[in-house]
Parts: structure tokens; C-alpha cells; sequence
């Protein structure tokens, strides 16, 4: 039985062009500064952000974690969204690495983010810490793969400039946003001081995240990659998978087309609810109502050959990507409508 695996587009597995990329790359010693590879890598994003330099790491979360250390110090506030992935997804990791204390906010990755974070600040005062970062998130994963646009990510920036505060972005999925706004990425990553995408979601690499910033951030953020143990060697190998990850951003749009036929179908099911106005990219979340919960219907889709994931007690998330096609689109579907016949 073929397996259809919705959890995630961290499930992507590398092409045939970039396993043979991964196998000619041209190599060194990346923390003497001596592999090639890495450094195209590197000015690529460089290049494609619009920032002044960018380091190669192992994750999404080590970026952003390395982004947080480099940007505050102990005892600092952190503003983020309360249900970023900076809070919600990263084990604690600004605690447990970087002492600092994160300040969730309801609503921050919203239309109305800026009078979200206008509302949170506090005057100064001996009994508070001292807030330094704000961190965004685009696409919003927990909002169901929704884009914070271009003015609102200004008027958040703005907000942050007059209290002389820097912003990070959790751009995971930065390249979905951009094409499902039909604007340059630069338009979103000028609007902060730091950004990371990810290479191992949609585009497909085995491995990899890329942070970038100003010079003089990313080699203070060199320095905690390697305290972090995130010192690479010969890590050309999976630097060339990466900049073939790159020529993927276009088809990310095919898998927006699969997530919206997706949920329009999930959308027309009985026992299911989808909020269409919600699926602008590749994340489609639905809501179970009637007898199963969200764990049953997940683990009677997986019996039956299409793989997601139970968010709640009510709802499941489905994750389209390159290696599910519109034919598994349609077959997901079919199983789906079987399953809530029972």
C-alpha cells in the first residue's frame, strides 16, 4: 500500500538532482571558513534576502535559537506570538540556552499585530525585565500556514524601532509567503534585523536552515553555532543539496494549488470543517466534528494509507509538498469520505 504522508513537508525526501549534486560537491573545512560549497550557499541566501551575510546551520529551531542568543542577553524579555513556533515548538530552548523570557502574546501574528504589541509594552521600572527582540513568524504555522503581509510586518517593525528594539523573523516558511502574495521576499525580510528560512520543508533538502542578518550579527552568530555544537566540517555535501533546494521555490506554488484542492474537498465532507479564508499556502487544517476525535480519525487515515497530524482534540493538519501529487490529493479525499461513512 502506497503511503500518503500529509504530516509534514519536513517528509520530503531529496531528488535525483540533488543526491547527485550532494555526491560531486566540491568541499573543505567549513569552520576554517574552507568549504566552497557552503559559502555559495551562503551568498545565495545572502543574495536572495537582501541582507548583508548568512550562516548554514543544522535547523530551523537552531537558527532561532542562535538568533535569540546573539540578539539578547540573560534576564531580557522576548515578545513573540503565543502560538509560535519560537514557543511553542522549541523545547524551551530560550530558557534552557539563553536565560532570557519569553512574552507571549495573543494575536501578534494578526492583522491586528501591531496594536497587539503597542498594547504590551510596559514603562520603565526596576521590577521588569528589559524587553530586546520582537520575533514574527512567516507563514504562520500554527495559524494554519496564514501570512503576516508586508504592512503589517512595517507597522510591527515601526513599533519595535521606537522602543529600540530589534525583530527576528522564524521565516521557515518565508518562500510560501511570498508566493502566495505574488511579491518579492525581500519585501517581507526588510522589515526585520534577522530572518531564517528553511531548506528541509518545502524545497526539499535533507537537511539545513540558513539565518541571516547584518555582518556583524552573523559572526556573532558563527561564534554560537559552534558553541551550540553546530560547527560543520565537510559540509558541502549538504550545502549542494541546498542550493538545489533553492531552484524549488517556484513549485511551491503547485503545492498551494494541491493544499487549496485539498481543503475545498475536506471542506464538502460531512463530519469535517475547513476555513477556506485560512488556506493561502500549503497548510490545510480541519476540524473533526461528530463522533471521532482528531487522534481516532488521524489513526484510522494512517490504517488506511494517508498520514497527518492530530493539533488538538478537535483538528488535523495536512501539509502538502512536492512528493504528494493532486492523484494522491484525490485519493486522500476518497479515503477520507469512506472513513466518515463508517
Amino acid at each position: 500500500m502506497k503511503i500518503i504522508d500529509l504530516r509534514s513537508d519536513t517528509v520530503t525526501v531529496p531528488s535525483e538532482e540533488m543526491q547527485a549534486a550532494m555526491a560531486r560537491a566540491e568541499v573543505g573545512d567549513d569552520v576554517y571558513g574552507e568549504d566552497p560549497t557552503v559559502k555559495e550557499l551562503e551568498q545565495a541566501a545572502t543574495d536572495l534576502l537582501g541582507k548583508e551575510a548568512a550562516l548554514f546551520v543544522a535547523s530551523g529551531t537552531m537558527a532561532n535559537q542562535i538568533a535569540l542568543l546573539a540578539h539578547t542577553e540573560r534576564g531580557n524579555e522576548v515578545i513573540v506570538d503565543a502560538e509560535s513556533h519560537i514557543y511553542y515548538y522549541e523545547v524551551g530552548a530560550a530558557a534552557m540556552l539563553g536565560g532570557v523570557q519569553l512574552k507571549p502574546l495573543e494575536g501578534l501574528l494578526s492583522s491586528e499585530g501591531p496594536e497587539v504589541l503597542r498594547k504590551a509594552f510596559r514603562p520603565p521600572d526596576i521590577h521588569f525585565p528589559i524587553t530586546r527582540l520582537v520575533c514574527l513568524e512567516n507563514t504562520f504555522n500554527r495559524g494554519g500556514g496564514t501570512v503576516i503581509s508586508p504592512a503589517i510586518s512595517k507597522a510591527i517593525y515601526d513599533l519595535a524601532k521606537e522602543r529600540e528594539l530589534t525583530v527576528h523573523l522564524d521565516g521557515a516558511r518565508i518562500f510560501n509567503a511570498a508566493l502566495a502574495l505574488g511579491c518579492d521576499v525581500r519585501e517581507f525580510t526588510r522589515f526585520c534585523d534577522s530572518v531564517m528560512f528553511s531548506l528541509s520543508k518545502g524545497l526539499g533538502a535533507p537537511v539545513g536552515s540558513l539565518l541571516a542578518g547584518s555582518q556583524q550579527f552573523i559572526e556573532k552568530a558563527r561564534r554560537y553555532r559552534k558553541a551550540l555544537g553546530g560547527g560543520w566540517r565537510q559540509a558541502g555535501v549538504l550545502a549542494a543539496a541546498g542550493l538545489v533546494a533553492l531552484k524549488n521555490i517556484p513549485h511551491l506554488a503547485e503545492d498551494h494549488a494541491n493544499a487549496r484542492y485539498l481543503a475545498e474537498g475536506l471542506a464538502e465532507i460531512p463530519g469535517l470543517q475547513v476555513d477556506l479564508s485560512k488556506v493561502v499556502t500549503n497548510i490545510v487544517v480541519a476540524k473533526v466534528v461528530g463522533r471521532w476525535t482528531a487522534a481516532e480519525f488521524a489513526e484510522e487515515l494512517a490504517r488506511q494509507g494517508v498520514k497527518c497530524n492530530a493539533w488538538g482534540p478537535d483538528t488535523v493538519r495536512f501539509v502538502t509538498h512536492k512528493d504528494v501529487s493532486r492523484a494522491d490529493i484525490e485519493t486522500t479525499l476518497s479515503i477520507v469520505k469512506k472513513i466518515l461513512r463508517l
